[in-house]
């Protein structure tokens, strides 16, 4: 399950205990993920489910015969088909949107962006609820798509826990790791992952061992290791003798490494979103040294001071941050949980789609 499928499932997850809920979704996802709502298999998984005519058929069906009132896209792409069922069924149009689209695409070089972008834009104009993972893909949207302020707000990334773990559970997980990666009691252990076949994050893996590492490197007394995890790692990478770098790879229990982390590092620069990863970490109370771009999303006030931001492509400040982030002692507040727990993100999403069409 990637990181973006996990996202979904954990928001159907928690506003089905809102409100009943069906989701129609492609043959080859897991039904086993589906808690508390009816899955359904039966778009097919190649990329002409987003053109297929036949769809609006079955999905006009399905509506009608479980009397669906609200209709929930993910991402814009299937904008026409949304649109249409809107028309034949009456039923109120809302796109939940994970990243501005158009803007991504355009920021890895696609030259087809503008087309998405006129494509997104007439979309969202047509759906009755817009949701944004964020507060800045909000105000781009109103201001660049022309929509009605009150018919949007934010549904970001959540956590599926309200409190930070205890010093106990965090010094556990801290003994655990470092005995299984030999890592020395005066060693400060840094932490980064992601998956590696989505260009942001090997670049910022690369930007780390080039940039950061040489200037850490300089800073006399302090030592450390920085455990590199996730999926699709390419194998040049995994083999090079990068010093004070371990590259773990896919592990079972990310939740250990987090945990045990005294600094969580984030110097992705590019994508849009929110960076998933800096909400868990801030939720494992890690302190978290990001750049700009990915703390986009999270605002440092939020967390007592345990997320540390530097400019983009600011390497020497970003390690200076470092070693300041180390040291901190103070504990990810309750209102961070109160923003970011799953129950709060969809309950405000629930009470936002059950107001009156005509009160917007």
């Amino acid at each position: 399950m990637t990181i973006g499928q996990k996202g979904i499932a954990l928001f159907n997850k928690y506003l089905s205990r809102q409100c009943d809920m069906i989701c129609v979704t492609v043959k080859s996802n897991d039904p086993g993920y589906a808690d508390h709502y009816q899955l359904l298999n039966i778009l097919g998984n190649s990329a002409f489910r987003y053109i297929n005519p036949l769809t609006i058929f079955t999905l006009r069906s399905i509506i009608r015969r479980h009397g669906i009132t609200h209709l929930v896209l993910e991402h814009p792409y299937f904008g026409w088909l949304g649109v249409l069922l809107k028309k034949m069924t009456g039923v109120r149009l809302v796109v939940h949107s994970h990243n501005i689209e158009s803007t991504r695409w355009k920021g890895q070089g696609k030259w087809w962006w503008p087309v998405l972008q006129r494509y997104e834009k007439m979309t969202h104009r047509h759906s009755d609820y817009n949701l944004f993972i964020q507060e800045a893909d909000l105000n781009y949207a109103v201001e660049t798509f022309g929509l009605v302020p009150r018919r949007c707000i934010t549904a970001t990334y959540g956590l599926e826990w309200q409190a930070p773990p205890t010093g106990e559970a965090r010094s556990t997980a801290r003994e655990r790791i470092r005995r299984l990666h030999g890592i020395a009691g005066d060693e400060h252990l840094l932490f980064f992952n992601g998956a590696f076949n989505y260009a942001p994050n090997l670049n910022a893996l690369l930007a780390l061992a080039e940039h950061v590492v040489p200037l850490l490197n300089r800073k006399a007394g302090f030592r450390y290791k920085i455990l590199i995890c996730g999926i699709n790692i390419p194998p040049d990478i995994s083999a090079r003798n990068w010093p004070n770098i371990l590259v773990v790879g896919f592990v079972e229990n990310i939740e250990d490494y987090f945990m045990a982390a005294d600094v969580f590092l984030n110097p992705v620069i590019e994508g849009g979103g929110i960076k998933t990863k800096l909400v868990d970490a801030l939720g494992y109370n890690c302190n978290v040294v990001s750049s700009r771009n990915g703390a986009i999303g999270v605002a440092p006030e939020w967390c007592n001071d345990k997320l540390l931001v530097t400019d983009n492509y600011d390497w020497q400040a970003f390690a200076d941050a470092i070693p300041a982030a180390a040291a901190l002692q103070n504990d990810i507040p309750a209102a961070f949980f109160d923003r970011f727990y799953w129950g709060n993100i969809t309950g405000r999403v629930a009470a936002f789609l059950q107001e009156d069409y005509r009160n917007l």
